[in-house]
């Protein structure tokens, strides 16, 4: 009898169809709700949060989790009942009051952000942000004490479960023993080559989506479980069934956008593979924040800016656009995808450089939440960090400590798994075209359907049944670690 165990289920079901619902609305909130509504949504997103604390501390839970654990149940159900665990544990740290506290901060931090950056107003976000950071240190402290660790690693769990500072310390270290001089070479060496040429514009945004819905569908995007709009930040929202993904336009500069699409549908592809046995089930869903970014990076910058997916979009731009001359040549294109030059916007990075605005970031969270620097004083941190680690100041802070939504939205501890994902997706993308012959043919057809299947089979399939480390054993041959990205950096750069 697994009685427990199905009264378990019940109740996580519960728990996560209300996390949905807050989805679908947080969705609503970046794309489409009126600013007037800020207010509103709030009461809506906290009383959603209130209600699933409510659900989380049900004084039966733990009983049910004890009893459950002597019952018999199959690798499934008992990996299952280790997440619903891990989830009770997140969940009985914090009070209710704090965790209404915060929904109702972030959400109102989250609109102030927009204006803010628009106006390039730090000081006006500072007071809003203040309140998010304080609140989110609090909740870190309660859950650190449950977990048995520090604050950061605390908060980093929420995203990625089982890693840690040391752990991300060491893979950082790898990185920045490389990167510098490497990236010093590649730039020395593209100067002496030809010159990459950017199509020239305007380009409308209609075309711009066209375009993207194009390469959506030839990913492999069920657009009857999902749908493309625009927001201030880029990002993969919604539910398993039905995923929200989002890109923002310029009509100067269509090669961002197009990147951007193609990342967030390597997110969709991922909650669109999860196991459908455990929809709304704790094991059912995606592993952690670095296997997400896995999936979107090995789409993005592992398959589509290879030459050989570009050999097959480039007529696709050419002719949505009517270019004319070498800029649209998918050679070209390959040059302009695989440029490296320090920039001052994340999103817009090259993978060269990419790692080393993560590694800013994590830097300055993990002072500002152990408290070694000061939230006033991050404005002037970022501009020497960055100077520091990529030679350039922002000459303003929209386009510094402002760029990114993740802070104001209480994502703290979030930043690293950026760049854990590019690792991945590195050691994964390589164990692919192994198992998989003549997968790099497939994509010069725009065909990701064999890549599709080896990644449903190995990763999207697996949802939260095993670790990190072991989904990656058990698909490449090797926990996560820096080898296979930076063999693929010299391969693809060092020539």
């Amino acid at each position: 009898m697994t009685k427990a165990y199905l009264a378990l289920e019940s109740r996580f079901r519960r728990m996560n169809i209300l996390a949905d619902i807050g989805g679908m609305l947080h969705w609503d909130m970046a794309t489409m709700m009126p600013d007037g509504a800020a207010e509103s949504r709030s009461e809506q997103l906290a009383t959603l949060d209130v209600m699933s604390n409510e659900l989380i501390k049900d004084a039966a839970l733990k009983d049910l989790l004890a009893e459950a654990e002597g019952e018999n149940l199959s690798d499934w159900q008992r990996a299952n009942l280790n997440e619903m665990k891990r989830e009770w544990v997140h969940g009985n740290a914090v009070p209710g009051d704090l965790v209404e506290a915060i929904s109702r901060a972030s959400t109102a931090c989250e609109v102030a952000w927009r204006t803010a950056r628009a106006e390039n107003d730090f000081a006006g976000l500072l007071p809003k942000l203040q309140t998010v950071l304080d609140l989110s240190i609090e909740a870190g402290t309660a859950k650190a004490e449950a977990l048995g660790c520090s604050v950061y690693d605390a908060l980093l769990d929420q995203y990625d479960p089982s890693m840690s500072c040391a752990k991300i310390d060491t893979l950082f270290a790898d990185l920045e023993a490389f990167l510098p001089d490497f990236t010093a070479s590649v730039i020395d060496c593209q100067k002496t080559e030809a010159p990459a040429h950017s199509p020239k514009g305007p380009f409308p945004i209609e075309t711009q989506k066209a375009i993207g819905l194009e390469l959506m569908k030839a990913v492999g995007f069920d657009f009857d479980h999902g749908r493309l709009d625009i927001s201030h930040h880029p990002f993969c929202g919604g539910t398993a069934d039905d995923v929200r993904l989002t890109t923002r336009y310029n009509e100067a500069d269509f090669t961002s956008a197009i990147m951007g699409v193609l990342h967030e549908t390597g997110h969709a592809m991922y909650e669109l593979g999860l196991p459908a046995d455990w929809r709304l089930q704790p094991v059912g869903k995606a592993r952690g924040m670095s296997m997400h970014e896995s999936q979107s990076l090995l789409v993005e910058m592992q398959a589509s800016r290879s030459q050989e997916f570009l050999t097959y979009a480039a007529p696709l731009f050419k002719k949505a656009f009517n270019g004319e001359g070498a800029a649209w040549e998918a050679e070209n294109l390959y040059r302009l995808y695989t440029r490296v030059e320090p920039g001052l916007i994340r999103v817009d990075a090259d993978e060269v450089t990419y790692p080393s605005h993560v590694i800013l970031r994590y830097r300055l969270e993990r002072a500002l939440i152990e408290g070694d620097m000061k939230l006033v004083d991050l404005p002037a941190a970022w501009n020497d960090m960055m100077q520091s680690l990529l030679g350039i100041t922002p000459p303003n802070d929209a386009d510094g400590c402002l760029q990114d939504i993740h802070w104001p939205s209480g994502a703290w501890g979030y930043f690293p798994t950026y760049t854990m994902g590019a690792m991945a997706a590195a050691q994964l993308f390589a164990a692919a075209r192994t198992a998989v012959p003549g997968l790099m043919d497939n994509l010069a057809q725009g065909d990701f359907a064999p890549l599709m299947t080896w990644l449903r089979a190995n990763v999207h399939g697996k949802g939260s049944s095993a670790t990190t480390d072991e989904i990656l054993q058990a698909a490449t041959g090797a926990p996560l670690q820096t080898k296979a990205f930076i063999t693929h950096l010299q391969t693809r750069y060092g020539s």
